[in-house]
């Protein structure tokens, strides 16, 4: 186990009716906010009320920016920094999922910054100073509630990178896990995918932590024990709040402390959304099984069965392999109890821009797990077919 050093900042409202604190935590940090967020569902299930109220309450005047995509885009950042700074915000409430969270991270360096907002994208050395965020949490999924990382995606490059930088942590998080009722089974069920996906990032890693593993193999089977529950039983409240309380712990940086380790799935997929657009999570539960059927091999197959084994009960044997293809196909089986598409033909992508994206997301692979190299990228995506 390497070094580390842990500090989140991050301080966190759980549970039913948190939303009342929001009016002193917004007198904490200046008289104008910027409100983020992205469509209507937060005016339908009352949340957007709930928070024009405690804003009244504690004399804070809103300004807001809606509209933000599912994959938040540079131009909707730079229609935010323009907003904030004509309004002269003093903090950024964002409302949403990872999406809207995302977006307001990039806003709150950018108002800061007088270039283009897409330089500190690409290089977060040029972040100096960022507005306070706080995050109202509707959706189980990308755990930017509590993580340093924004990812923005770029429509005329067809780029989709993920920046990271201590000033971009929420100071403040409200997770009400009933705020996560109304959430559509296919958003829920990629929200479960995507949960996942953060924990196996941080389990497979060259180097060995066996407290970090354990946490992530539990956080794994609280997705497995309460996804489908969710899935099935969306007003199921503990089902919700152990699926909104992992979304947190899989990426604010506790499964990786000591065990760094670039990410393997994520780049691919990054791609994937750039150019397509499609769910993140959906094209992360795509992806995972075939990367990690590539990946597979005698220096991995250890790894792979003892995932198999603790999360998903595989019987032991002697055949490693064996143990580890069936923990594969049991995360598979898993998948289509959510029933999340399972080829990238289902969601009408085809081979045309495979060899591209592959070469824009191999130098993020030199150092993952497995190497891969432009070929092997190309190779997992069309396995994915």
């Amino acid at each position: 186990m390497q070094n580390f050093i842990y500090d989140i900042p991050t301080k966190v409202y759980f549970g039913k009716d948190q939303i009342q604190h929001l009016h002193t935590i917004l007198g904490e940090y200046g008289k104008k906010a910027l409100l983020v967020y992205g469509g209507g569902s937060i005016k339908r299930n009352g949340i957007y009320d709930a928070i024009l109220k405690e804003a009244e309450v504690s004399a804070t005047s809103i300004v807001e920016l809606s509209g933000v995509e599912a994959n938040p885009q540079l131009g909707t950042v730079k229609r935010g920094i323009k907003i904030a700074r004509e309004a002269q915000a003093d903090v950024i409430l964002a409302v949403g999922g990872g999406s809207s969270i995302d977006c307001a991270k990039a806003i709150a360096a950018g108002v800061y910054y007088d270039g283009n907002p897409w330089d500190f994208v690409i290089d977060e050395s040029k972040i100096t100073k960022a507005l306070p965020i706080i995050s109202v949490l509707t959706i189980a999924a990308t755990g930017s509630e509590m993580d340093h990382i924004s990812v923005i995606s770029n429509i005329e490059t067809q780029e989709k990178i993920g920046m990271r930088h201590p000033l971009l942590r929420p100071k403040v998080s409200i997770m009400d896990p009933t705020y996560t009722f109304s959430v559509s089974k296919y958003q829920s069920a990629s929200g479960t995918a995507d949960i996942m996906s953060h924990v196996m990032e941080s389990y497979f890693s060259k180097e060995e932590a066996y407290l970090q593993d354990q946490f992530a193999e539990s956080l794994l089977k609280t997705c497995i024990e309460f996804g489908v529950t969710a899935y099935n039983k969306p007003d199921h409240y503990e089902a919700r709040a152990n699926l909104m309380w992992a979304s947190s712990w899989a990426i604010n940086d506790l499964l990786k402390l000591g065990k760094p380790v670039a990410w393997s799935v994520h780049p691919i997929e990054h791609q994937l959304s750039a150019v397509y657009d499609i769910t993140h999570g959906v094209g992360l539960a795509i992806l995972t099984p075939h990367w990690m059927e590539y990946v597979l091999n005698d220096s991995t197959v250890e790894k792979f069965a003892t995932l198999a084994r603790n999360v998903w009960g595989v019987e032991d044997c002697e055949d490693q392999f064996k143990v580890a293809r069936a923990g594969i196909e049991r995360l598979k089986a898993f998948y289509h109890q959510l029933e999340l598409p399972t080829t990238l033909s289902q969601l009408d992508i085809d081979e045309t821009h495979f060899e591209a994206m592959a070469a824009k997301c191999e130098p993020a692979l030199k150092d993952a797990y497995v190497a891969l190299s432009k070929e092997d990228i190309i190779k997992i995506y069309k396995a994915s077919l």
